[in-house]
């Protein structure tokens, strides 16, 4: 049950106030000093691999949060020891507490389940504080990575475990342009490519089957919230991003593991390493950049496993030649989705930066009647989208805090799209044509190749680049 002692006392504050100061950071931690990962469970039955979780934080609540997969052919649970799917389930768990975490930023993380030493606890300790890095910043939360949380980690230990895999790839699937890339550019070559989708809805599963997938070849993994954190966000607690691409490469361990597969190839692309505030250095991708997969592949081959090879397969690329790439492949556009309000209905909001940036990356390469026809209308003449135009163009300090590609190449696929399209009306492409942003003579990003990257030679041979 949920004590609302907190709410007794500061339940004015919240009413009055939607931006949720320092000081109130530092009550709630006065008032719950404590969060504890208490246990994890895990179960194999007919119907597929049960997970949960038991997070507390005394005198607050419970949560019991989930996750399941539904039984496929492919799986094979009994490749892994009991205390190799221990490993893998905790790891999971140690990643999905800090959603609980933030409901009140307590102090002191108590983890009981599993034994951590010093530098996997500084590991931890990093991960938690950049991927909060947005969560801090929109919270006006002022602290350090030294400062925020103590872990005691004091569970059972576990060892580095041996597995034997094929040469075979798991794709991570989110129903967006990235992933379709590299499911085309993968599928075809001798590596089995095996898609992923976690809590899939209708853009996933529909560009996952015109890869050729039926939903039962698709490994399917169902995340559940406890209910009782919504609660509490609708009451007031602190609330904000969490850093859900890691959660997604600790699942992927689980995955490759009971599936026998080496690789995990992402869809992540150099642009997510561009800050979103260059000023405080906070990045809205910080779980998709090249800094966390190197970190997250050193983690892994340190203390889990030295076989499985995570990376992402996009890396060497930036959003315009991912972009280019998609516009060939005409049979997704019609089912793609990458607007984060219109998820839950499968749709394009068109309100929303997002969507902006989909538009704008992709216009240099598709046609304006079809690219309206994919968004339902022309979001370069939507006025009421002047604010987020200038975000995403640098005009504005601070990019949207979405995924979305950087300033320059934003401003390049719109100088692009103005000279290949001679578009003269859109109110958006009037007002960029007024601004130094513009140039009559544009350098084409997508020769780009970066060679900042975790791929493999192998891999590196399937972008068939110059």
């Amino acid at each position: 049950m949920i004590v609302n002692k907190f709410f007794r006392n500061f339940g004015t504050f919240f009413a009055c106030s939607m931006n949720i100061h320092s000081n109130t950071f530092k009550t709630l931690r006065a008032d719950y000093p404590d969060f504890i990962f208490e246990a994890y469970q895990w179960d194999i039955q007919s119907d597929g691999l049960h997970i949960s979780f038991d997070f507390h934080i005394p005198t607050l609540t419970h949560f019991e949060p989930t996750l399941f997969l539904p039984q496929r052919p492919f799986y094979a649970f009994d490749r892994l020891s009991t205390e190799q799917m221990d490993t893998l389930v905790a790891h999971i768990g140690l990643i999905e507490l800090i959603s609980y975490w933030k409901s009140t930023c307590s102090p002191n993380i108590h983890i009981k389940p599993i034994a951590l030493d010093k530098a996997a606890i500084q590991w931890w300790k990093k991960l938690y504080f950049n991927g909060l890095g947005e969560f801090f910043y929109t919270n006006n939360i002022k602290t350090t990575v030294d400062e925020f949380m103590n872990i005691r980690a004091d569970g059972k230990p576990f060892s580095k475990f041996v597995l034997s895999l094929s040469d075979e790839v798991i794709i991570p699937v989110g129903g967006g342009k990235d992933s379709v890339v590299t499911l085309e550019l993968l599928r075809d070559v001798a590596l089995k490519p095996l898609p992923m989708i976690v809590n899939p809805r209708g853009a996933s599963l529909n560009c996952a089957k015109i890869a050729g997938f039926k939903e039962t070849e698709v490994i399917e993994v169902r995340r559940t919230l406890d209910k009782r954190l919504l609660a509490l966000n609708a009451q007031g607690l602190l609330n904000g991003h969490t850093p859900f691409s890691a959660l997604l490469a600790f699942v992927t361990l689980l995955c490759a593991a009971i599936t026998g597969k080496k690789h995990i190839a992402l869809s992540n692309e150099s642009s997510a390493n561009e800050a979103t505030d260059p000023v405080t250095g906070v990045n809205h991708q910080y779980s998709k950049s090249v800094e966390f997969e190197i970190d997250f592949r050193n983690y892994v081959h340190t203390y889990i496993n030295e076989d499985i090879d995570y990376f992402s397969f996009l890396r060497p690329l930036n959003e315009l030649t991912i972009a280019k790439y998609f516009a060939s492949f005409s049979a997704y556009h019609d089912v793609f989705r990458s607007c984060n309000v219109g998820s839950k209905d499968d749709m394009w909001c068109c309100h929303c930066a997002k969507c902006l940036f989909a538009y704008i990356i992709l216009s240099p390469f598709i046609p304006p009647r079809s690219l309206q026809a994919i968004f339902g209308e022309n979001l370069l003449n939507n006025s009421s989208l002047q604010p987020e135009f200038e975000q995403l163009t640098g005009l504005r300090a601070v990019k949207p805090f979405e995924c979305v590609g950087t300033v320059n190449e934003v401003c390049n696929a719109l100088n692009l799209y103005i000279q290949r399209f001679n578009d003269n009306d859109s109110c958006l492409v009037q007002y960029f044509k007024t601004k130094p942003l513009y140039t009559l003579s544009p350098i084409d990003l997508t020769t780009e190749f970066s060679e900042h990257h975790c791929l493999s030679s192998q891999f590196l041979n399937y972008h068939h680049h110059e």
